[in-house]
């Protein structure tokens, strides 16, 4: 049945078309996913097809009898507990409880956070009988778990759905149609968001006009895709050389190619970054983490997850020295300049322009200021838009952008992802690859955390915060087979913190665990085994640093040839480690 149609859709605001000459059909049982740039009329898409925005021009039909349920990015209440604003039920206390406010069931709505707000209307829409669901952005503001059991109810859904997000996996698992809005025309793709990627870089290489570098993104990506989760969530260490080497020459020469290279001025981080020593930190009378230690590596990849309200964000400001801890210390060496992103973002003048905002108005603006808004998608036009002429999306993009202009060489963001287009993500993950110094990033974004971190933070109500190998991927693994060895046995055998990672060690040593075929390693040895090489390669990385440090400091022409022949070995050792990475890497994804 035929929901919601729309036909010759027309709607323009005082900088031109948002929508020109489009047409939507939406049946039941169509599962429509909507992607396009910050600003492109995607939410003014799901408002016109909701009744919330009238177009200029065109025709909405919907069925008399069809119930329609939405969600919006700026939801409205009226003064109310929560549980009374979403149907005061059995059904909206569980899924209250399912987005992780549970504990907030008679809590004044208006009192709560942005964030909080957001998922108690997406409880509202979730629970209110529908033949169509309208979400925008439906997983910002929900933990990894939220997100999760969100796509399984999605998947469940059995009327029409239209949905606004930028998470990768979502798209994929529950989207049948990608609806592309780009340049005030839709583009639609059969598939989820794997066959959008396809289905994009063919209908570009079609256009002259197409924009290369969104082209090569997006192609990048979806190669990316192809290849096992454990293998594309450790980072591998050639990145890194590469941008320092580059990082090198842009010091050394005026001369530039057609490639500009962003990451010229980024200074260098020496062999102390920051250090947290015997952390505890509590907000009100909860312990957050307890006793937490952490050293970061000048190349670090650091991911924290964990549920929503575990003190993520609040670990993060005491890592940026934002906040003190209760007790333990934080250090920072002597050449760290950090970025910080978090989640409100630097306030900025709507009445500014926004190459204005990148230089104060105090200069001209350069080359490396208008490359790097064009890299995350501010043309030229857009660059002498006064601010209050961005979408929400845009603005939280700039100020982005504003962090990384600041050069830092320690980078921390707190939810990078939310309000961001798939396009910027890509673009950011794609800037992080090559970008050479220290990342830490509080993210529920599983795609992400995938292409982003190569090791985990879990911070969870245990207070103990621990660090996981691999990544994001290797974390969802050890969080399966703990399940899955819990429901093999009703009383599984005690083991200490303390002595359990000593016994894991021992094993990877020796592959004494053999897999389910008796054939060979398990996927628990070679975990182990891939953590043992990635923290060898850690200090055969830091070991061929000191010593060419060294080789450049002397004068001395036989301690030259001393070092440079303890380099050559060195870097045997370190390439031989990669190799050993390497192997485990290819045997863990074929395990």
């Amino acid at each position: 049945m035929i929901l919601v149609d729309a036909s010759g859709i027309t709607l323009s605001h005082h900088g031109g078309d948002v929508l020109r000459d489009v047409s939507l059909t939406v049946q039941t049982g169509d599962r429509l996913g909507v992607v396009g740039h910050n600003g492109a009329g995607k939410s003014t898409l799901l408002g016109i097809v909701s009744g919330e925005i009238e177009p200029d021009a065109g025709v909405v039909r919907r069925q008399g009898a069809v119930r329609m349920s939405t969600l919006a990015q700026q939801p409205t209440f009226e003064a109310s507990r929560a549980l009374e604003a979403v149907g005061d039920s059995w059904e909206a206390a569980a899924v209250l409880d399912r987005l992780g406010l549970g504990h907030r069931l008679d809590s004044d709505v208006m009192t709560m956070s942005g964030g909080e707000q957001r998922r108690v209307a997406l409880a509202r829409a979730l629970v209110a009988p529908a033949d169509l669901l309208v979400l925008d952005e439906p997983t910002n503001h929900l933990d990894i778990d939220a997100i999760a059991w969100l796509e399984e109810r999605l998947r469940s859904f059995s009327g029409g759905l239209l949905i606004v997000s930028h998470d990768r996996h979502l798209l994929d698992a529950v989207t049948t149609k990608v609806i592309e809005v780009d340049q005030s025309s839709l583009f639609t793709h059969d598939g989820g968001y794997r066959a959008y990627l396809e289905g994009r870089a063919a209908r570009l290489d079609a256009d002259e006009q197409a924009e290369t570098v969104r082209r090569n993104l997006a192609r990048r990506e979806a190669e990316w895709l192809k290849r096992g989760a454990p293998a594309r969530t450790s980072k591998p260490k050639a990145h890194i050389a590469r941008a320092e080497a580059a990082q090198i020459s842009g010091r050394t020469t005026h001369v530039r190619d057609s490639d500009l290279n962003l990451h010229s001025t980024t200074p260098r981080l020496g062999n102390t970054v920051i250090e947290l020593e015997a952390i505890t930190a509590q907000v009100a009378d909860r312990v957050l983490v307890e006793g937490f230690d952490l050293l970061l590596d000048p190349r670090e990849r650091l991911g924290i997850i964990g549920p929503n309200g575990t003190g993520k964000s609040t670990l993060l400001d005491i890592i940026a020295k934002r906040n003190a801890p209760e007790s333990g210390s934080v250090v920072h060496g002597s050449t760290v300049r950090l970025g910080y992103f978090d989640q409100l973002g630097r306030d900025l003048d709507p009445k500014q322009r926004v190459i204005d905002a990148f230089t104060g108005g105090q200069r001209e603006a350069d080359w490396r200021d208008k490359a790097l808004l064009e890299r995350f998608w501010f043309d030229a036009a857009t660059q002498y838009s006064p601010i209050s002429d961005l979408s929400g999306g845009e603005r939280r993009r700039l100020q982005l952008v504003l962090v990384l202009a600041q050069d830092p060489n320690v980078l921390l963001l707190d939810e990078p992802t939310n309000d961001l287009d798939l396009d910027t993500l890509r673009s950011l993950e794609d800037f992080l690859d090559e970008w050479p110094g220290a990342l830490v990033t509080v993210s529920h974004d599983r795609a992400f955390l995938e292409r982003v971190v190569a090791d985990v933070i879990v911070v969870d109500e245990s207070t103990t915060a621990g660090r996981v190998a691999g990544g994001f991927a290797a974390w969802v693994e050890e969080r399966r087979s703990k399940r899955r060895r819990g429901h093999a046995s009703a009383k599984p055998a005690p083991t200490t913190p303390a002595a359990a990672p000593k016994a894991q060690s021992a094993r990877a040593e020796t592959g004494a665990e053999a897999g389910p075929d008796g054939k060979g390693p398990s996927k628990s040895t070679l975990r182990h085994s891939l953590k043992r090489v990635d923290s060898a390669i850690r200090r055969a990385t830091a070991n061929v640093d000191d010593l060419t440090t060294q080789l450049g400091a002397t004068q001395d022409h036989a301690e030259i040839a001393a070092l440079g022949a303890q380099v050559t070995q060195a870097q045997v050792a370190l390439d031989q480690l990669e190799d050993e990475w390497m192997t485990i890497s290819l045997a863990l994804e074929e395990s």
